[in-house]
C-alpha cells in the first residue's frame, strides 16, 4: 500500500524522498553523472534515474548510501521487443539497479494489443525490483490511460508513471489525478516531465504523485530551504 502524501505535513526529508533525480539526456558524461550523484547524496533523494550505461558507475558511487539507482528500460520510445526489454532489465539489475522505469510499447497499447503490453511488463517485473511503468500520457486518450493502469497492475508493477520527459508533453495535473484514482493505494503514481520548481512539485504531490522525476532537484530543494524550516 502506497499512501498519499499530505502536502500540509510535508517535510524537507519527505520531499527529498519523493525525488528521482533524472540524468537521462544523451550528452551526459561520466563526470556529469558523478556530479549528479553527489547532488543526490547531498539532498538524500530517493534515487538517481539513469540510462543503463551509467548504472554501474552510479552504484559504485552510491554504494552504502540511502540513495538507490533506478534505470530506464525501453527508453525513451518503448519500441523494444519484450525479449529485449527483459534482457535490458536483467542487465541493469545485475549491475546494481534497485528500481526500473520502463516504457511500454505505446503503439501496441493503442492498437489494442494488450497481451504484448502485459507480457513486456511481466518480463521486467520478473527481475524482482521495484518497477515503474511509463505510459506516456501525452499520446493516450482517457480510455487508453485507464487500460495502461490496469495492465501495469495486472502485471505486478509497483508504479505507473506519466511521462518519459521526451514526449510531446510532460506531467499534467489532470493525468496524475486520473492515475491516482485508478491505482491508489495499491500502486504509486510517479509524475515526470516539466517539474522544474517547488510549486510544480507540490501541485503534483497534492494531485497524488508519490514520486517525482525531475532534473531540477537543486532548484526544488533550495526553494524549499528558502521558504520553510528544514
Amino acid at each position: 500500500m502506497i499512501e498519499k502524501i499530505d502536502v500540509v505535513t510535508l517535510t524537507y526529508e519527505k520531499l527529498a524522498k519523493t525525488i528521482d533525480h533524472a540524468m537521462l539526456r544523451a550528452y551526459f558524461t561520466r563526470e556529469m553523472i558523478k556530479e549528479g550523484c553527489e547532488l543526490a547524496l547531498k539532498y538524500q533523494v530517493a534515487t538517481v534515474c539513469v540510462k543503463p550505461c551509467h548504472v554501474k558507475l552510479c552504484q559504485d558511487i552510491l554504494k552504502g548510501s540511502q540513495v538507490k539507482v533506478a534505470a530506464v528500460v525501453g527508453f525513451p520510445l518503448g519500441g523494444h521487443t519484450p525479449a529485449v526489454k527483459a534482457t535490458e532489465a536483467k542487465q541493469v539489475v545485475d549491475n546494481g539497479a534497485e528500481e526500473i522505469d520502463m516504457v511500454i510499447n505505446i503503439g501496441a497499447l493503442k492498437d489494442g494489443d494488450y497481451s504484448l503490453v502485459l507480457q513486456e511488463i511481466e518480463e521486467v517485473v520478473k527481475q524482482g525490483v521495484l518497477v515503474k511503468v511509463i505510459i506516456e500520457t501525452c499520446y493516450l486518450n482517457e480510455e487508453e490511460k485507464i487500460k495502461a493502469c490496469q495492465l501495469a497492475e495486472q502485471a505486478g508493477a509497483h508504479y505507473v508513471k506519466t511521462s518519459t520527459g521526451f514526449g510531446s508533453a510532460g506531467a499534467k495535473v489532470e493525468d496524475v489525478k486520473l492515475l491516482y484514482e485508478k491505482v491508489a493505494p495499491r500502486l504509486g503514481v510517479k509524475a515526470a516531465g516539466g517539474i522544474s520548481s517547488l510549486s510544480k512539485a507540490l501541485v503534483m504531490i497534492e494531485a497524488g504523485a508519490t514520486r517525482l522525476g525531475t532534473s531540477a532537484t537543486r532548484t526544488i530543494m533550495e526553494e524549499w530551504e528558502a521558504t520553510h524550516e528544514k
